[in-house]
């Protein structure tokens, strides 16, 4: 348990040295290859991790074998489809949706008892993400400006409540309430209240020189800053960032209403089930310490050195994998890094595996 908890004297304690520690039977590279360069800065802060991990390793051999089969699937561009009537006629109100979806866009299942958030809309019985927009739909067709960050920056817990009504108390319920109100007054003082005015109010690029749109985002709304610290090291990790514009883009791109000239700097969306994937395929494998500490429900804090490593090499391994596959696939079927995510995603979202279990507003 102390050797699962994180940093090195707590493994010490546990008896074991770090860098003896043999990660599933094989022990790390010493020079682990790295994927070529795709202009993302999440991905290019990685390095110090993939080099020193002790709780986590990734297999290459395992990467090039995957990659054998799955370049041969279809892997098609994810279509995100929005609640019924959101954006039909207005894109900029699909921004607004997806934006506000994506700033609460935390852990749906309670922390202790692992039951799952759902709620009834339209007839229909929905859950997880889903559930979420499914309240926020709900929500405008009662009247309430849930996109309007002039209501966020003032909403109540009770009137939050009653928005998300479902089986239980919308996981992590007063964390969603903070981020709203850390949220609400920056879009109120300075885009007229919606996302969409700050997202117009970039350049099409996700980075350029600080001016794009994750640049931006990580640096206006604070709530979007998932960075961590590892040996010393800025580790960046920008999943609801970069989820929330590729929300965007999936969803009004193919109907040419939004552009991004550098999508191939997406990484993955490092959260809770992609590594559960990986782990799964043989790609990643764990410490005894901390497979003992997942598979035995034990939460593993943020910002460990374990849950960032876990976070670290999902980024780091779809990567190289979506590098593998490509080498296989002809020119006019290349993937970009978020075509894998959603291949891993799809399947294992609902697999009974065990996931790390980590409480953060981050994802």
């Amino acid at each position: 348990m102390l050797a699962a908890a994180g940093g090195n004297p707590l493994r010490q304690a546990a008896g074991a040295n770090p860098s003896d520690v043999n990660l599933g039977g094989v022990k790390s590279d010493a020079s682990p290859r790295w994927p070529k360069p795709i202009g993302s800065p999440v991905l290019d802060s990685l390095r110090p991790v993939i080099e020193n991990s002790r709780d986590v390793h990734t297999h290459v051999d395992k990467i090039v074998e995957v990659a054998g089969w799955m370049a041969y699937e279809e892997l098609p561009m994810p279509e995100y489809h929005l609640p019924a009537g959101v954006g039909v006629n207005d894109p900029n109100e699909a921004i607004d949706f997806i934006m506000v979806a994506d700033v609460i866009d935390t852990a749906f299942t309670d922390f202790s008892t692992h039951v799952k958030f759902t709620t009834e809309y339209a007839g229909q019985h929905w859950s997880d993400s889903e559930a979420e927009f499914a309240c926020l739909k709900r929500a405008m067709d009662n009247g309430i400006p849930i996109l309007d960050g002039n209501f966020l920056a003032k909403v109540t817990r009770q009137q939050l409540n009653e928005i998300f009504s479902g089986n239980i108390e919308m996981p992590m319920l007063d964390e969603k309430l903070a981020v709203l109100h850390q949220v609400g007054p920056v879009l109120a003082e300075k885009y007229n209240g919606r996302f969409s005015n700050f997202i117009r109010s970039c350049p099409p690029r996700l980075y350029d020189n600080g001016k794009g749109i994750i640049d931006r985002l990580v640096v206006e709304f604070p709530r979007f800053n998932d960075v961590s610290q590892y040996d010393g090291h800025e580790i960046k990790l920008y999943k609801l960032p970069q989820l929330g514009i590729w929300f965007v883009y999936a969803s009004l791109h193919p109907s040419g209403k939004f552009q991004l000239e550098d999508i191939g700097a997406m990484t993955a969306f490092a959260d809770y089930i992609v590594p559960v994937a990986l782990r799964l395929l043989g790609i990643t494998s764990y410490s005894p310490a901390l497979e003992h500490a997942i598979n035995t429900y034990q939460m593993i804090p943020r910002d460990s050195t374990q849950e960032i490593e876990i976070r670290a090499h999902c980024i780091y391994a779809t990567a190289l994998l979506r590098e593998e596959v490509n080498k296989i696939r002809p020119a006019d079927k290349q993937i970009i890094i978020p075509q894998i995510d959603a291949r891993l995603w799809m399947p294992y979202h609902t697999t009974f595996w065990p996931h790390h279990l980590t409480k953060t507003i981050m994802y």
